[in-house]
């Protein structure tokens, strides 16, 4: 029986995530499996990549043979370069405390890479969060400047419309005050 390490699609249309699976390569892709050893979120950033490192180690030891993908995450977890060093050892090309030492280098450079890649969105996430509230700062001036024009022209005009109005009633003030002026003496 061939044995293959792969995905399986679960999920809903358009965000689906995958289970890491070791089946019979006979078997349908959403069908049947031996053991699931995984699960695979690409809809994060970074992806989010759930192994049981042991299992998919000793499967591939016995050689279930990996997709394309999966071939991809299990470098990605170091499965492949484990395998790659333990068989060194096996053969006796080099010790297991040096296989252990370029194992743990190896994975400490990984573990840093992904943390500069995580702080980098996060630093990333910031930097736009920032550049997005100076933007509606300025925009906010530019509005508040905006009315207050608009706020200084209905003044002028209200300022302008009631010296108007005061002229209007200061040349009828003076007709109508002298109107009745003259009007008493006649009546006397």
């Amino acid at each position: 029986m061939a044995v293959k390490i792969r995905l399986q699609r679960h999920g809903k249309k358009n965000f689906a995530f995958f289970h890491i699976v070791v089946a019979d390569s006979h078997s349908p892709r959403d069908g049947r499996y031996i053991e699931q050893i995984g699960s695979y979120n690409p809809n994060t950033n970074p992806a989010t990549i759930v192994l049981n490192f042991d299992r998919a180690l000793a499967w591939v030891k016995i050689g279930a043979e990996p997709s394309m993908v999966c071939r991809r995450i299990l470098s990605y977890e170091g499965v492949l370069l484990r395998n790659h060093l333990d068989g060194g050892v096996a053969k006796g090309a080099l010790t297991q405390e040096a296989a252990d030492k370029k194992w743990n280098d190896w994975k400490a450079q990984r573990d840093a890479k992904i943390d500069a890649k995580v702080n980098g969105l996060k630093n990333d996430a910031i930097a736009k969060a920032k550049a997005a509230k100076a933007e509606e700062t300025k925009v906010n001036e530019a509005r508040a400047e905006a009315i207050a024009k608009k706020a200084a022209e209905l003044a002028a005009a209200k300022a302008a419309e009631e010296a108007a109005q005061n002229a209007e009633q200061a040349e009828e003030a003076p007709a109508t005050e002298e109107a009745p002026a003259a009007e008493a003496p006649e009546q006397a």
